[in-house]
């Protein structure tokens, strides 16, 4: 399923960071339907929208993570409910649905675009 995928490589974007979350299925699964609250096992990469460069990356660590939905920020809470295993999702998230304003947190202020790779719901 999606175990032979490789890490996605991500398109520089084109005009201004958005100002509200951007869900594009990739590729669509055929397997179970993640929905808000599900813990999922997931392969992912993040970089930001201004600078293309990764700030984080299940394939650099080698492995994939699990967790559950609620623990992550509102961005992967909102936009990978409706997806299915075996999908490839891009997200773009606007920094109120990530890390919140500039400060605090590294990423914070940032627009971050992440492709998800959803391998198991449960």
């Amino acid at each position: 399923m999606t175990a032979d995928r490789t890490k996605p490589t991500f398109d520089a974007p084109e005009g201004p960071a958005p100002e509200t979350l951007v869900i594009r299925d990739l590729i669509v699964g055929e397997g179970a339907e993640a929905k808000p609250g599900d813990s999922v096992t997931v392969h992912y990469a993040g970089v930001e929208f201004d600078s293309g460069e990764e700030f984080d990356s299940s394939w650099g660590r080698g492995e994939s993570i699990q967790f559950p939905l609620r623990g992550l920020i509102q961005g992967w809470q909102d936009g990978i409910p409706g997806m299915k295993e075996g999908g490839r999702r891009e997200l773009v998230i606007p920094p109120h649905l990530a890390y919140g304003p500039a400060g605090g947190h590294f990423l914070g202020g940032k627009t971050l675009i992440f492709v998800i790779d959803l391998i198991k719901v449960g």
